[in-house]
């Protein structure tokens, strides 16, 4: 049987792009099938479909929602996945990979605790390799420090930033060595004052955006991966690598995030940062691999009924 095909549909916004690609992936390590990333433009449309049709279509945020009728007549035959709540636009997906807190159901929603990543042993394994002679410089153990930024729901306040300065002095003094990634939203305040509190440390590697992207390095590299709370994709990324995962406050109202939170802890891999390291186990979170068994259960039903 020839590969099949997939578009990855989204804005092209790496957070939001990740969540569909790491589900599309998935589904890839199982069945033969060609991904092909498509970025939308501003009017959610597609530009230029060409001869290629899909016959599976995986996208994620709301750019893909408003362009979802019009591809599904564009592609009858492509089953449509959609990952996150559509708010709405049920009709369009043949199925919805929903993150559990989000509170949605129905006869085409398979819910999630979090959403779909791209974490595999193997991605891991390759970005160490990638990055093996900077990481051979810093000693072990090691902690990754992955910073976020505002949000709708969580704001860097000042006290947030003192709280969050004292809990990376507190990892260092745990460890060999900690690595720093911030985001686009983090305030630069806290990024510099970062740089000029550790930018000279041998013993601290901070990724501010400058050069490639150590991301999944720091994920394999580290004993201990540390995360401020805003970013639910980077804590559920952190929760698939089956390593002691920490939740580091931030401030503001999270909402239906806190039954995220409590879900993370319910499974062993996030417990919230008190000051101290510790070593735990538990079984590393595989819902985007749930999620793919999901679509591959229905993607030979969608095929059998276009052909009739």
């Amino acid at each position: 049987m020839s590969a099949r095909t997939c578009f990855v549909v989204t804005d092209g916004r790496r957070g939001i792009e990740n969540q569909a690609l790491g589900l599309a992936e998935a589904v890839a390590r199982r069945t033969d099938l060609r991904l092909f990333p498509v970025h939308l433009p501003k009017s959610g449309g597609l530009e230029h479909p060409g001869e290629l049709a899909p016959d599976l279509w995986i996208g994620c945020g709301r750019a893909a929602v408003r362009a979802a009728a019009l591809h599904r007549k564009a592609f009858p035959n492509a089953l449509m996945v959609y990952v996150q709540a559509p708010r709405g636009n049920e009709q369009y997906f043949d199925l919805i990979v929903a993150p559990r807190h989000d509170r949605i159901s129905g006869r085409n929603v398979l819910t999630t605790i979090g959403s779909p990543n791209r974490v595999t042993s193997t991605l891991l394994q390759a970005a160490g390799d990638e990055f093996k002679a900077e990481l051979a410089k810093f000693p072990g153990p090691m902690a990754a420090i992955l910073i976020g930024g505002d949000s709708k729901h969580h704001q860097f306040t000042p006290q947030t930033c003192e709280s969050l300065l004292l809990g990376v002095e507190r990892m260092r003094e745990q460890t060999g060595s900690i690595l720093i990634t911030t985001s686009r939203r983090t305030p630069q305040t806290l990024v510099d004052t970062l740089q000029e509190r550790y930018g000279w440390a041998k013993d601290t590697w901070i990724h501010a955006g400058d050069g490639p992207n150590p991301y999944f390095a720091f994920l394999q590299a580290a004993d201990w991966i540390c995360v401020t709370e805003d970013s639910t994709n980077m804590l559920c990324e952190a929760a698939s690598t089956g390593k002691p995962v920490y939740r580091l406050a931030v401030d503001g109202k999270p909402g239906k995030f806190e039954r995220l939170y409590a879900q993370l802890q319910g499974t062993g891999a996030v417990r919230p940062f008190l000051g101290k390291l510790e070593q735990w186990d538990y079984q590393a979170l595989r819902e985007t691999e749930r999620a793919a068994e999901a679509v591959l259960e229905i993607l030979p039903q969608k095929h059998e009924i276009s052909k009739s």
